[in-house]
């Protein structure tokens, strides 16, 4: 469980690698009627989702913990009425990290069983013990806000091994939490259960359910389309084979660092966290064990 919180604090590192603080306010992007995007307005953060019903609040992960105070003024200023439940769609500090303050509040938090799993062994990402989630699931569980129905799937050893993804029907929205980084190079987190064959075929996943003008919620990044995807997509099926073919030729992992296959790729895919040199080595890593 101590990877966790490395990776909440590398993802802390990737911030000032920005020359920016944790995000402390929200902003909002409306992504559908009553669907809102939220992301930190001021720093770095994960993105989230607020469906907002007449009778039910849902929010779609909760973002770090410095960002709970606006995340709740947000919520009432958009719905004028607290949470009611909570979907996570990993165990990340910077999706979970809201959990207890918000469980406190009242809200009900649903999760794959492994998110739980892991956050029993250390709560300290959600917030401590208070942040656990209450509902688990192991496929899939759907739920219904008005007349919108929103189906939760598990996605199997993608991003981590607790990943879902929620297809919001009636608004034709995708949330895809960390199986999606628009127009930067993903976190695959291999020590949590992820893996590189995983996310992309969780990728693909998500894009058979996309239409033409489906909208999808990253996990990081700006507002998305189904074109956004698949460009992750391809990226990460011709890089990986790039990484293949020297290894296939005997390379070190510092050797293939060296020749770069990414170069292509690094001026529009490269950030503070996952820069080029890191996806390499994750590729590497993946296709090596």
């Amino acid at each position: 469980m101590h990877r966790l919180i490395l990776a909440t604090a590398l993802l802390a590192a990737a911030a000032s690698a920005y020359g920016q603080d944790i995000a402390t306010e929200v902003k909002v992007t409306e992504a559908a009627p009553g669907v809102y995007m939220l992301t930190g307005a001021n720093g770095f953060s994960s993105s989230m989702a607020l469906l907002v019903g007449e009778d039910r609040v849902v929010l779609i992960d909760d973002g770090m913990a410095p960002i709970t105070a606006d995340l709740v003024a947000t919520v009432d200023e958009l719905a004028d009425r607290p949470i009611d439940f909570i979907v996570n769609t990993h165990v990340h500090g910077d999706h979970v990290g809201s959990n207890a303050a918000l469980a406190e509040d009242g809200a009900i938090i649903f999760a794959h069983k492994n998110i739980r799993k892991r956050l029993v062994e250390d709560p300290s990402s959600a917030g401590g013990v208070g942040g656990l989630p209450v509902v688990t699931f192991a496929d899939g569980v759907n739920f219904h806000v008005d007349d919108i129905e929103a189906h939760v799937r598990h996605i199997a050893k993608a991003h981590t091994d607790g990943d879902a993804i929620v297809h919001i029907h009636g608004t034709d929205l995708i949330v895809a939490g960390d199986l999606f980084f628009n127009y930067m190079f993903p976190f695959i987190d291999l020590d949590s259960g992820g893996t590189v064959n995983g996310y992309i075929a969780g990728q693909r996943r998500i894009l058979k359910m996309a239409g033409d003008d489906t909208v999808i919620i990253p996990g990081h990044g700006e507002l998305a389309s189904k074109a956004d995807l698949q460009a992750s997509i391809d990226m990460l099926v011709d890089a990986q084979s790039r990484v293949e073919a020297l290894v296939l030729e005997g390379m070190t992992a510092d050797e293939v660092v060296e020749a770069n296959p990414l170069a292509d790729y690094h001026d529009t895919w490269n950030w503070g966290f996952i820069t080029t040199e890191r996806m390499t080595r994750t590729f590497y890593r993946s296709l090596t064990d």
